[in-house]
């Protein structure tokens, strides 16, 4: 390239590097567009207050939310997460630590609290009384937290503020965010948790909104700082000082733990990751078949739990199984395997009926496929056998009147086979008999009127 060069003098290099510099800074630049600090802080600002519309704004949300989640239902709980106002008091938390403004992060955190308690407590009094108790789909996802819903709120987090920054606001940014990043469902789980008495519910949703909430903070106080918006000022240095570690105690107290348990998370995808290789590559058996298998990750020693039916698996397949654990990472893992009798496990009834049912279901769609393949096949060969179904007793009436000393006759389509090739050939063969001979001429006659009655070019006629 010309920037490699070794004879390119310095100075044009220089001159060269300095114009992609240019080039990219003018491409990717946040500056076109820009609104003005006073504005994008008065913007965010109004939107952190829960009060009034807003509270009853979420309050409806949520009650979308929970009713989505109930019936399983994507459309209605995206609905729901476009109505939701949770975005404004977590933005305002990462606008507050951007600016250093301690009231403002003040007062973020109180709006959030407030929208958070009354977030439970509306999903908690829905799922109390709604008549449906079974965790669906939708509702389960919400219950472990993976590496890539902290990955999707952070970008989530950086659109939102890149968009809310500039002058004439882009649109559909912010509902898209909303969809995204998904602070509302976790919620709605977490009401769910403690509705059923279900702990693990609870706080496994909860910590899904906690690390949501975190990264988008964290992406809101990044672009603040990157766009250079200027810092609060405070009567004195001594007490700009004390507020500034006020606020860095705060954010290391809320980072420091968020970093530890994202990678935890990290691990415990990996891990979840691996072990679906490891079932999907290794637990194909003739006489037994694994119907559900539960990847439980721990930090100390993790646990591959495998239900099997069919043929009881041997102990020495079992200690194989075990030995091919290390090559997927699943080094420090247990794998259990639970087949035979369950009288004495502890198995999930619902996962079980449901891994059943769609077993069933996908065998009987596959022979309903390969009935509806026969079917069609016996309808065309049918359909082929009608159009190719000669009227010979219209054929031998209008041959009589050509040849009325005809005695015998018939006509069929016939496969004839090469003994060089191994693809049939379609013959029309035609047998009649006489009562006196033929002439050539004669025979050439019968055979011209038959192509062109039967509108067959290939016909092999044979004449007693």
């Amino acid at each position: 390239m010309l920037v490699d060069d070794p004879n390119l003098p310095r100075s044009r290099k220089t001159d060269v590097l300095t114009r992609i510099g240019h080039l990219l800074r003018d491409r990717f630049s946040l500056d076109e567009d820009k609104d003005d600090e006073a504005g994008v802080i008065q913007s965010v600002s109004r939107g952190i207050e829960f009060r009034g519309i807003n509270l009853w704004t979420l309050i409806f949300a949520i009650f979308i939310a929970s009713i989505g989640l109930n019936v399983n239902s994507t459309a209605v709980i995206i609905g729901a997460m476009l109505i939701s106002p949770l975005m404004g008091p977590i933005m305002g938390v990462g606008l507050g630590v951007g600016i250093n403004d301690l009231a403002m992060i003040g007062r973020a955190l109180k709006n959030l609290g407030i929208a958070v308690f009354i977030s439970l407590l509306t999903s908690t009094v829905y799922f109390l009384i709604s008549p449906l108790h079974i965790a669906q789909s939708e509702l389960l996802a919400r219950t472990s937290p993976s590496v890539w819903d902290t990955f999707i709120a952070f970008f989530g987090g950086l659109a939102g503020i890149v968009a809310g920054s500039r002058r004439e606001k882009v649109t559909n940014v912010v509902p898209g965010v909303a969809i995204a990043t998904a602070l509302m469902p976790p919620l709605c789980t977490a009401g769910y948790g403690l509705a059923t008495g279900n702990g693990y519910y609870f706080a496994g949703a909860f910590y899904l909104f906690l690390i949501n909430s975190i990264c988008i903070s964290l992406a809101t106080f990044l672009i603040v700082r990157f766009l250079g918006y200027h810092q609060k000022a405070y009567p004195t240095a001594a007490i700009e000082r004390r507020v500034r570690l006020t606020i860095w105690a705060a954010v290391l107290v809320v980072l420091l733990p968020s970093t530890y348990l994202g990678y935890q998370i990290v691990r415990k995808t990996i891990f979840e990751q691996a072990a679906k290789r490891f079932v999907t590559n290794e637990c194909n058996f003739q006489y037994r078949q694994v119907i559900s298998y539960a990847a439980q990750y721990n930090r100390h020693q993790s646990r591959l739990e495998l239900t099997m039916v069919g043929e009881p698996l041997p102990p020495d397949s079992v200690d194989l199984l075990r030995s091919k654990l290390p090559p997927y990472g699943l080094t420090n893992t247990r794998l259990v395997v639970r087949q035979g009798s369950f009288k004495d496990e502890d198995i999930d009834v619902n996962a079980l009926k449901t891994t059943i049912t769609e077993q069933v279901i996908q065998y009987s769609q596959s022979v309903i496929a390969r009935k509806d393949q026969t079917i069609d096949s016996l309808r065309r060969y049918i359909e082929l056998t009608q159009t190719s179904r000669l009227p010979v007793a219209d054929l031998r009436n209008e041959l009589k009147m050509l040849m009325p000393d005809v005695q015998t006759f018939t006509a069929a389509r016939s496969l004839v086979m090469n003994a060089n090739s191994t693809r049939p050939d379609t013959v029309m063969l035609v047998y009649a008999k006489f009562s006196r001979r033929h002439t050539p001429a004669e025979r050439y006659r019968i055979q011209k009127w038959l192509q062109t009655r039967t509108k067959s070019k290939r016909i092999k006629l044979i004449v007693e």
